[in-house]
């Protein structure tokens, strides 16, 4: 009843739907994962954003970086801003994350000879790209900065490719490493991504490079849905592979059964014309009996004209 699972394109279907459930529930994990480390993600920025402030010093060090609790914590340095080895970082976004510009990351030299990179902002590239852009003035004297941690870019956890050849002080990543090499003074790892400056700049507002808006921990995005949605496709399998069962075995019965069906048609057709042929035969029958008839009486008659 059943054999023609046996056959060849039933066997790669079988071991097809085998191997997709899973898969199909693997890839459902994974979203789940993912759904998992957003709401983790959320609640470390949301807390850390609470904390009090702290001195950015206290959370980092010279080739050490803050620790994963600690990034996006609210801290503070005071220091001075050294122009002269102020870079901008290209291909940034600005809050609507579509015009194209730069970030502004000036080096922030502490009393102590320690620097601090202080991401000043965002400001929007003009047409040459090939020579450093015209950037808003730094407060000059000693200011105290505050804003949040974070970690230093890299191209594993950015997907930023940090091209080589570029044109002087414009770089692809906020790397304390790579900033101390030209700076030659030690820097703290991580940076400041400024939020307040006091004494505030001089500066009208509209001349100030953007502030960078604190990051996004409402979304938890679209994972959780995913996952449900590779989980049903994985039960979808083995009711479809039955669904597709039971239809091949039904065709295959009907097939089957076909031929018999006609078979018994065809052995109906000789009762049928009996009818007629015994109509046929009666005329011939009545004939014959007139004729008879006709004679008895005739009989009669001839022994009387004897």
């Amino acid at each position: 009843m059943y054999r023609f699972l046996l056959s060849r394109q039933w066997v790669i279907l079988t071991l097809l739907g085998l191997v997709l459930i899973p898969a199909m529930i693997k890839l459902g994990f994974w979203q789940l994962h993912r759904h998992e480390d957003k709401v983790a993600h959320n609640e470390l920025i949301s807390s850390s954003l609470a904390s009090p402030a702290v001195p950015f010093s206290k959370l980092t060090g010279v080739g050490r970086g803050p620790a994963e609790d600690d990034q996006f914590r609210t801290v503070t340095a005071t220091g001075t801003y050294d122009t002269r080895h102020e870079v901008v970082v290209r291909h940034r976004t600005a809050a609507d994350e579509q015009t194209i510009g730069y970030f502004i990351v000036t080096p922030l030299v502490q009393k102590d000879g320690r620097a601090v990179l202080v991401n000043r902002g965002w400001i929007e590239a003009d047409r040459d790209l090939t020579s450093f852009p015209k950037v808003p003035d730094a407060p000059k004297g000693e200011v105290t900065v505050t804003g949040r941690i974070m970690a230093d870019e890299t191209s594993e956890a950015s997907g930023i490719k940090d091209t080589k050849g570029l044109p002087p002080r414009q770089v692809m990543l906020i790397n304390s490493k790579q900033q101390a090499k030209s700076l030659g003074k030690p820097v703290l790892g991580g940076y400041l991504q400024l939020t307040k400056t006091s004494p505030a700049s001089a500066l009208p507002k509209g001349k100030q490079p953007e502030q960078i808006p604190e990051p996004d921990h409402s979304g938890i995005g679209p994972h959780m849905a995913y996952a449900v949605q590779w989980w049903l496709f994985a039960a979808a399998v083995p009711v479809g592979w039955v669904v597709l069962v039971r239809r091949e075995r039904r065709d295959r019965l009907a097939a089957k059964t076909s031929p018999e069906d006609s078979g018994s048609d065809g052995g109906s057709g000789p009762p049928d014309e009996a009818p007629a042929d015994a109509e046929a035969e009666a005329p011939a029958a009545a004939a014959s009996d007139d004729d008879n008839a006709s004679g008895t009486h005739d009989a009669p008659l001839a022994r009387g004209g004897r």
